[in-house]
């Protein structure tokens, strides 16, 4: 078997092109994802002039025809418009995913031609060469060794390199070019463990550490995968944004480890797919417009509708939680198979009042009380005043957060005692949960350092500290350079709902992204003048660091500081440590 570089450079497809038809991306899909549950490539297309119909019509003629020539007449295609283009996959065994890229490539090689009247190449020679190729990544005990896995029900995790059975303490790996013999395992020791996966817009990694402290305080050795870092027990594995496939491999072969939970981005969904298919529970806590306009995802429904993969990684009697105050949610339900357990701050909310009367279980918030209704009997579980992260429930959001994890929890078989345990120990410090609502104490001010970088989170932080009490607010706002003007406009709309009395606007320079020096700077400034504040109430810095001194400088007993830090964030908690109080 040839190495993944030789195989990934061996052919050239020549695709024609032209400005109303072009191909923006083409890559492998490992695992079940956005379009449908099987791996493959995906080809990421852009048109105009050109109805959806009419090149869907081409494809599936096209696809047919290439899938059938190389042999692979048991795999199949799809696709998935969007406004002004068009997702085009196909499906292909496990182990020839580099080899699913040039037989995609070439299948829209033929469509092109046809669609711009330009000349083929010669079918024959073409599917000659992709032969050729299959058979040099061709891996024959990688795929009985995967087909003896999923017969006996065990999730199988496989990459470049390495190949494993089972989960954590339940798992074996191996290299993909030494694999032994399905008759030779002892198939006893292999066993998948509970997993569970963690997505949304906002909230997923404050549920993720919740929900990994609730099984660490049932005893289990909890492991977790984060845009943060990856971590079993106490030991962080690697720091750095794991919540795509990649992560959750790391994880899921420690065997240490007894108990998983994943927290799973929109772009690891849309790019590779999900990394299992054996999740004994997956969470949606809410959908908001954060990232648009990738992928073909141009809407809010549209990415909940990417959300939403992770009901494809389920077991057959795996439970789907979900926020039903969350309106793009509530809608997306409608069309997944899973069984659903809905939460809410609503005890009359429709979903809950359904659920009750079916005996499905779910969770509430009753005046301060956290209440799980296991399908016969309802359980106070704990006041949210005793959750530190709730800040006496003026934290909604965290209560939410609070809620979904309990659900999470007992739908993963873990006791009330560790819930309320798992709860009442977790806090806003950066130990707990870095960069999410951590307080400092500084000269008699409250000070908050948040990474929410978007309206919808940075609207729930910045509602929890506005009802604190204050002598003066401040605010510190940043913004990557990738986002459009209005985006940047919204976030800061959104902070100035809380009344601050002084703006600090901190550039970014590592992530200016294309805009010159001070211009994201620049609206936010524009954005707070002509929202009424004047030049004494606003204030420049050149970077978050320097933005936090300046607020230091000038805060007071009484004061209440809401610091949205979207970079140099060690720098600050260091400064920020040394002047607490």
């Amino acid at each position: 078997m040839d190495s993944v570089e030789e195989i990934e450079n061996a052919l050239e497809i020549d695709i024609a092109s032209a400005d109303n038809l072009v191909v923006e991306d083409c890559r492998r899909l490992t695992g079940p994802g956005f379009l449908w549950e099987l791996p493959g490539a995906v080809l990421h297309l852009t048109f105009d002039t050109f109805t959806p119909e009419q090149i869907t019509a081409v494809w599936h003629k096209n696809a047919r025809q290439v899938l059938d020539a190389v042999g692979w007449a048991d795999e199949t295609f799809t696709e998935r418009a969007f406004e002004g283009g068009l997702n085009l996959a196909i499906s292909a065994p496990m182990d020839q995913l580099y080899s699913s890229v040039f037989v995609i490539q070439t299948a829209w090689h033929f469509c092109a031609a046809e669609l711009l009247s330009t000349p083929a190449g010669k079918f024959d020679a073409m599917i000659k060469d992709l032969k050729s190729v299959m058979q040099r990544e061709a891996n024959p005990a990688l795929v009985a060794l995967m087909r003896a896995g999923c017969d006996r029900d065990l999730d199988v995790l496989c990459d470049d390199d390495e190949i494993s059975i089972g989960h954590g303490v339940g798992s074996q790996t191996w290299s993909v070019g030494n694999l032994p013999a399905a008759h030779d395992l002892d198939w006893s020791q292999l066993h998948n463990i509970p997993v569970a996966l963690i997505t949304g817009t906002n909230g997923k990694t404050t549920t993720t550490r919740l929900s990994a402290a609730i099984a660490k305080a049932a005893g289990k050795t909890s492991g977790l995968t984060s845009t943060d870092f990856v971590q079993v027990g106490d030991d962080v594995l690697d720091r750095g944004d794991y919540s795509g496939p990649g992560g959750a491999r790391l994880l899921l072969r420690d065997r240490r480890l007894e108990i998983a939970f994943l927290e799973v981005a929109r772009g690891g969904i849309l790019r590779r797919g999900l990394p299992t298919r054996q999740a004994d529970v997956a969470l949606v806590t809410n959908v908001a417009a954060d990232h648009l306009g990738q992928y073909g995802v141009n809407t809010v429904p549209e990415l909940a509708r990417a959300k939403f993969s992770v009901h494809r990684a389920l077991k057959d009697k795996g439970v789907l939680v979900l926020n039903a105050d969350d309106e793009f949610v509530v809608a997306e339900a409608a069309n997944t198979y899973a069984s659903i357990w809905w939460f809410s701050l609503n005890p009359a909310s429709p979903e809950i009042t359904a659920s009750v009367n079916v005996a499905q279980p779910c969770a509430w918030l009753n005046g301060n009380q956290i209440v799980f209704f296991d399908g016969q009997q309802k359980t106070g579980v704990i006041d949210v005043r005793d959750i530190p992260i709730t800040m006496g429930g003026a934290a909604r959001y965290n209560i939410l957060n609070a809620l979904g994890a309990t659900c999470v929890s007992r739908a993963l078989g873990l006791d009330f005692a560790s819930i309320r345990a798992g709860l009442s120990g977790f806090k806003n410090d950066t130990s707990d949960n870095p960069g999410r609502l951590n307080e400092f104490h500084v000269n008699g001010a409250r000070l908050f350092v948040d990474f929410a970088h978007n309206p919808h989170s940075v609207a729930a932080v910045a509602d929890t500290v506005a009802a604190l009490p204050a002598a003066r607010r401040f605010v510190l706002l940043s913004h990557a350079g990738d986002r459009t003007d209005n985006d940047i406009r919204d976030v800061t709309l959104t902070a100035l709902k809380m009344r601050p009395d002084v703006v600090v606007a901190a550039e970014l320079p590592d992530y200016l992204r294309g805009r010159k020096s001070g211009e994201v700077s620049d609206l936010i400034v524009e954005t707070c003048y002509s929202s009424g504040m004047d030049n004494k109430q606003v204030i420049r810095a050149t970077s978050p660091f320097d933005g936090v001194a300046k607020v230091l400088e000038k805060l007071q007993a009484g004061d209440v500081a809401l610091l949205l830090v979207l970079s140099e964030r060690d720098q600050v908690f260091e400064l920020l440590a040394r002047h607490s109080d």
